[in-house]
């Protein structure tokens, strides 16, 4: 090392002789460290901002999985309560009945419109026969009409072919109801135009004929049309029962029915 440099050096060390040209030799410096600084930064900063967009869209995507499970879960729920309130309507309606019954579900429905049948899960070998009494937890529904070994199928009281005697719950007149081929109207066949019947009177099943037990409830009037000129009123009715709703049925295997009808049921037609 020259005499020179060793010089400077104690100058330096001494005096602080070097400050000076240190600070503006820093102040020409700094920038070109900057800049030199920058790729590297810069490349950090768009890895980071990837990482963190990557990892925000895999977020993103496990919530949204997330959401739709528990969507899911919420309708399965609420599904079941309804289906719950539906088993413990059936069950105290089975609890009014003195028949025998069964409990079956409703496993299809015929394709064609024109025919109204469902068809049960129940069959011969749980004691069901043709003839026997299907109802909800509302009313009547129909009658089963095919037996199978494991499966049955029965007729819906809306089917044109169909027909069941009915008796006014509040004053006892008996007419024949009989399907209209449109699951939420039956009509009141050959009823003389002097009958007392009104709008929302209930009709319950009269057990003429010993195809249905006395007393269960079948429908409500639901329009009445007395002519002078004819001799039959035009009497309609709308089904008690959910016959497009219903998924558990009640058979009724045997024995008289006494349905328990509340006296403000009879009297509606009267207010």
């Amino acid at each position: 090392m020259s005499t020179i440099s060793i010089a400077l050096i104690f100058a330096d060390h001494r005096y602080e002789a070097l400050d000076k040209a240190r600070y503006g030799l820093g102040a020409i410096v700094s920038p070109i460290q900057y800049i030199s600084h920058w790729p590297a930064a810069l490349s950090a900063w768009a890895s980071g901002q990837l990482t963190t967009r990557e990892t925000l869209e895999e977020d993103n995507e496990r919530l949204r999985n997330q959401l739709l499970l528990l969507q899911r879960r919420t309708q399965k729920l609420a599904a079941l309560a309804a289906e719950n309130i539906r088993l413990k309507e059936l069950l105290n309606s089975s609890s009014l009945v003195d028949d025998n019954v069964i409990v079956a579900e409703i496993i299809g429905v015929d394709s064609d419109p024109y025919r109204h049948q469902i068809i049960l899960n129940k069959g011969k070998g749980d004691g069901l026969v043709e003839g026997q009494a299907v109802l909800d937890a509302q009313g009547l529904m129909g009658q089963i009409m095919e037996v199978g070994p494991f499966s049955s199928t029965a007729l819906l009281i809306s089917d044109a072919t169909h027909a069941i005697p009915v008796q006014v719950n509040r004053n006892g007149v008996r007419a024949i109801a009989v399907g209209s081929g449109s699951l939420n109207k039956l009509h009141l066949v050959y009823v003389p135009d002097t009958a007392d019947i009104v709008e929302g009177d209930l009709l319950i099943s009269s057990g003429l004929g010993g195809r249905f037990p006395f007393g269960y409830p079948v429908a409500q009037v639901s329009y009445v049309n007395h002519d002078p000129g004819q001799p039959f009123a035009i009497v309609d009715a709308t089904p008690k029962s959910k016959l497009d709703r219903s998924r558990h049925v009640l058979v009724v295997i045997k024995g008289a029915a006494s349905f328990s009808i509340e006296e403000d049921s009879g009297e509606t037609g009267e207010e």
